[in-house]
């Protein structure tokens, strides 16, 4: 993998473990739609795609508006602070940065609740800016918010790598131009990132530096 000047990171499964809080957010509001309500390993799924679409899945499109309404009633106030940094993950931010990389947050999460976990976790200070979705439901997809933080940023695309552990991180990678990294400490799996053609994986985000650099 070349020298890599600009990383840009997913949020969830890749920078924190936000299972607590997006299962809990998830139950609640199919609890409030009237829906049975699964355990928490049976959500594993819903974490990393947008959350319209996680919706429309759980049920139905006709409904899927409302269960984000419900689910972001509860995630505002309590459910993205239901949420864990991976352990040592600033010791990496610190290392990589040291080196010389500019880092970025790429999340699909609403940035209004990506900055206020970041801040909440002393990750913030890492980043050169932070990208997120709107409240909307724009740039949710990982294709058009890497599109934008690419502009926006000024960052040419054969100087990044984006760094996720789904294959919709992957999917946005290639679309742009990016090289990808795929974490396998999250919450996909080498059988999902092999299903997009994604060579390159690690274990431990402690090994990002010796790839990265």
């Amino acid at each position: 993998m070349r020298q890599t000047p600009a990383i840009f990171f997913d949020l969830d499964g890749t920078l924190t473990d936000p299972k607590l809080g997006i299962a809990r957010c998830l139950q609640y509001a199919l609890q409030k739609l009237g829906e049975p309500i699964p355990d928490s390993d049976e959500l594993l799924w819903c974490i990393g795609p947008p959350l319209q679409d996680t919706f429309v899945q759980l049920v139905g499109e006709a409904r899927a508006a409302q269960g984000v309404h419900w689910y972001r009633e509860r995630f505002a106030e309590v459910g993205l602070f239901e949420n864990d940094p991976y352990p040592a993950i600033h010791e990496t931010l610190d290392n990589l940065a040291a080196s010389g990389a500019q880092l970025f947050v790429a999340s699909s999460k609403p940035l209004v609740f990506v900055r206020r976990i970041l801040e909440r976790y002393a990750l913030a200070d890492f980043f050169v800016a932070v990208y997120g979705s709107e409240l909307d439901g724009t740039r949710t997809d990982k294709s058009e918010l890497l599109a934008h933080a690419l502009i926006d940023s000024g960052v040419p695309a054969s100087d990044a790598t984006m760094v996720g552990d789904r294959k919709h991180d992957a999917i946005g990678a290639a679309h742009n131009g990016l090289d990808f990294v795929g974490v396998l400490y999250g919450y996909g799996n080498r059988q999902e990132f092999d299903s997009v053609g994604v060579e390159v994986t690690v274990e431990h985000h402690a090994q990002l530096p010796g790839i990265l650099r």
